[in-house]
């Protein structure tokens, strides 16, 4: 049964037991009220019937708007999100892969030399990075530099929080906190990942003597 129908029926019955009640008892009792009693029952039955039909109809319809907006709300931020993945999505796909060779020079460009905070040695096709007192910042930034530049990821991550309160300050490493004497560090090893070496496509097709 529909909601209509199920509210129509409740009607039905409230007036069929009105107009019972009327008839036996309240139509006696309304001809012996003064002018004033009656019009103060009218004032209240009147109250009461508003009351029934915000209840009834419009409190249902309010609640089911507001429940939509919610709803329309959840969806549009479920809709950014999707859009924001598509177009992360997107410019993966039109970012040229580098090989192996070329990520390395990369990562050697964004690398500073010379300086102990941040050394690094290749390993075939991995890199280790030995840290020494290098601040969070600087090397989120170098990370960040890494894969989008270099297309190097980490593939091992052993680092623990530096012993020393001040961060040793890597050149050509750019740190988004430069305010403070006191900067989180951190010592230990990164091993990255370069993309896989390209190997030439061999002649199937042997050459005629």
């Amino acid at each position: 049964m529909s909601r209509s129908a199920s509210i129509n029926g409740w009607k039905h019955q409230i007036l069929t037991v009105g107009q019972q009640l009327w008839a036996t008892h309240g139509q006696a009792h309304w001809q012996g009220l003064r002018a004033r009693e009656r019009f103060l029952i009218s004032v209240f039955l009147g109250l009461m019937g508003i009351w029934l039909c915000l209840s009834i109809a419009i409190t249902p319809a309010v609640r089911t708007l507001q429940t939509s907006s919610l709803r329309r709300a959840e969806m549009a931020e479920q809709l950014a999100q999707m859009q924001t993945l598509q177009q992360r999505a997107q410019a993966l796909q039109k970012t040229k892969a580098l090989s192996r060779d070329e990520s390395l020079r990369n990562l050697q460009s964004i690398t500073p030399t010379g300086n102990s905070a941040l050394q690094m040695s290749v390993q075939g096709d991995r890199v280790l990075v030995q840290l020494k007192n290098l601040s969070a910042s600087q090397l989120a930034t170098w990370l960040a530099q890494a894969r989008s530049q270099a297309q190097a990821l980490p593939d091992e991550v052993h680092i623990t929080r530096a012993a020393a309160p001040n961060a040793t300050t890597a050149a050509g490493v750019s740190s988004a906190n430069t305010s403070g004497n006191t900067v989180t560090a951190w010592d230990g090893q990164i091993v990255l990942r370069l993309p896989q070496r390209q190997v030439a496509p061999s002649n199937a097709t042997g050459a005629r003597p």
